[in-house]
């Protein structure tokens, strides 16, 4: 397989696949940069080559056509100024203004194509007349470069015409990852195959039904699995505890108590929050009261774990040589109840500066690390959240394969 870091791209025009799904402000503004400033380790790498660059990504979800709120042109204040340099635009990612700039692109040069969403074969791929579609799309991006980079880890687990189909287009040694994805392998490779002991998973967020097969699979790996966040009150309700109405997913009881007695054969140590932070609704400014997690009552939902959880899961983490975090602990968007969200984040951030390897991944967990300040006190934090758990769980991601064959 192709290395970046050995490859040359003097005189060569690169086609990058990369992550600009940011958000954006009231007016158009990019207000979280953090992917756009993940990419820029291969871009600077192609340019510094001798190499020109054509970026290529999506931005939300479009439905049918061009939408001002979806344009990559948006965008490109934040990375001219991140990189140093102009960026020429191309308003439509198949017309003929692309096919022009992109053969006429100079070496140090940068070219981004519109969204590619404004297309419904980027990403409509189900029938065989989508994926006929998709192939004459992928086909058509791959005429404008010499070389194609996939850098959209977050994005990897689509078969997607620019994440994927496109890759059949380039010889083996003229398609790779960038730095970017490189990194997103290395750091989950070394957390499921080649992790330090004692390993702990955990798995907060809403729903037991989007994290079985993650689980399932960090079973034979961990040696602790911490549950937390909402769907914490479906194992607690499994296991005939009261929660009033705190979240659960009554059709999976029956999974989560089948999931503690795996935990149990394998020798893992499945930990749930002893007590928890009850609102009589989801509100900031909701009533709230204290009890034990087994302890919900009518008319109260719990929206965080309290100060024995803490307490408890803390010293967990500090016993822990590697660390695999997904998901938050409680609804930490709102100040009163962000409180089990922060202190895991910062029992995470103090178990790296011991010499743990912590590894940070999906949206909320993200945000929150981002949020507090903490981004840069863990291992690595993962950019891409569907992705990193299907990676987890063992499937096998298009946008890897086409690159690894």
């Amino acid at each position: 397989m192709q290395m970046i870091d050995n490859y040359n791209f003097a005189g060569k025009k690169a086609i990058i696949r990369v992550d600009f799904n940011v958000p954006l402000g009231a007016q158009y503004e990019v207000s979280d940069d953090t992917r756009i400033r993940g990419a820029l380790p291969t871009i600077k790498k192609v340019l510094a080559d001798g190499g020109s660059v054509i970026l290529m990504s999506h931005l939300g979800r479009p439905k049918s056509g061009p939408e001002e709120k979806f344009s990559l042109r948006h965008v490109i204040p934040t990375l001219s100024n991140l990189l140093g340099t102009d960026i020429q635009f191309a308003d439509d990612c198949m017309g003929k203004q692309a096919l022009e700039k992109s053969a006429a692109l100079k070496p140090g040069e940068v070219l981004l194509l519109e969204n590619l969403r404004f297309y419904s074969a980027e990403d409509k791929v189900k029938t065989d007349e989508e994926k006929a579609a998709t192939k004459v799309f992928a086909q058509k991006l791959s005429t404008y470069a010499d070389v194609y980079v996939n850098d959209a880890f977050g994005t990897a687990h689509r078969a997607h015409g620019s994440t994927a189909v496109i890759a059949d287009f380039f010889a083996q040694d003229s398609k790779m990852f960038g730095f970017l994805i490189n990194k997103e392998i290395e750091a989950m490779d070394k957390v499921l195959h080649h992790s330090d002991k004692p390993m702990t998973a955990i798995m907060g967020g809403a729903k037991v039904s989007d994290k079985i097969q993650v689980i399932e699979n960090l079973l034979d790996r961990v040696d602790n699995l911490i549950i937390g966040g909402g769907m914490t009150y479906t194992f607690i309700k499994a296991r005939g505890g009261e929660i009033g109405n705190s979240l659960c997913e009554e059709d999976k009881l029956d999974v989560a108590t089948e999931l503690v007695k795996k935990a149990e054969a394998k020798g893992v140590n499945l930990i749930l929050p002893v007590d928890q932070v009850l609102a009589d609704k989801f509100d900031n400014e909701a009533n709230t009261e204290l009890a034990g997690i087994d302890q919900g009552k009518e008319g109260f939902m719990g929206l965080d774990i309290g100060a024995l959880s803490i307490e408890a899961l803390t010293e967990v983490i500090m016993n822990s040589k590697t660390i695999l975090w997904n998901g938050p602990m409680g609804v930490f968007e709102m100040p009163n109840f962000q409180k089990g969200t922060v202190s895991i984040a910062k029992a995470i951030a103090e178990s790296t500066a011991q010499g743990c390897f912590s590894l940070v991944g999906g949206g909320d967990s993200v945000a929150a690390v981002n949020k507090f300040g903490l981004a840069d006190k863990v291992s690595y934090v993962s950019t891409g959240g569907g992705a990193m758990l299907e990676y987890i769980e063992g499937k096998v991601l298009p946008g890897i394969k086409a690159i690894r064959g």
